[in-house]
């Protein structure tokens, strides 16, 4: 992955700049619709791409690992096998979720333990198991 800035605004902050990646370029700054579970809740990819001009995609560690689950998307070769998106997407690390369901979650020396919303069972993350999740999706 590579960023390269393009513009800088003289009297803000501001910046536009592309990151390369190997699904795509994405020029920044950018509008990026969130596909918490690998798609964008009742947008097919085609207006998301032709309609909307998205350049990429967010999915949610935490979701994704929950369901459809690492091993399914392994078996799969990926999100973007999975699903069919063949630019970009970004995974965030899942830790808001992780937070915000603060009822099904301890925080301990060794990580984040929680139960999962769906059934129930026990997991762990912790930073260097979310990057590997993150690698697997």
């Amino acid at each position: 992955m590579e960023f390269k800035l393009q513009a800088t605004d003289k009297q803000g902050k501001a910046r536009a700049g592309l990151i390369t990646t190997d699904h795509g370029t994405i020029a920044t700054p950018i509008f990026m619709p969130v596909g918490t579970v690998g798609s964008v809740k009742a947008v097919h990819f085609h207006e998301l791409e032709n309609d909307i001009k998205a350049q990429i995609i967010l999915g949610n560690t935490y979701h994704l690992y929950l369901r459809p689950g690492i091993e399914i998307l392994k078996q799969a070769g990926g999100l973007h096998k999975f699903n069919s998106w063949t630019k970009p997407i970004l995974t965030d690390s899942g830790g808001f979720q992780v937070f915000s369901l603060s009822s099904n979650r301890k925080l301990k020396e060794d990580g984040a333990h929680f139960r999962s919303h769906i059934d129930g069972s026990k997991h762990v993350f912790t930073p260097e198991g979310v990057v590997d999740i993150q690698r697997a999706i």
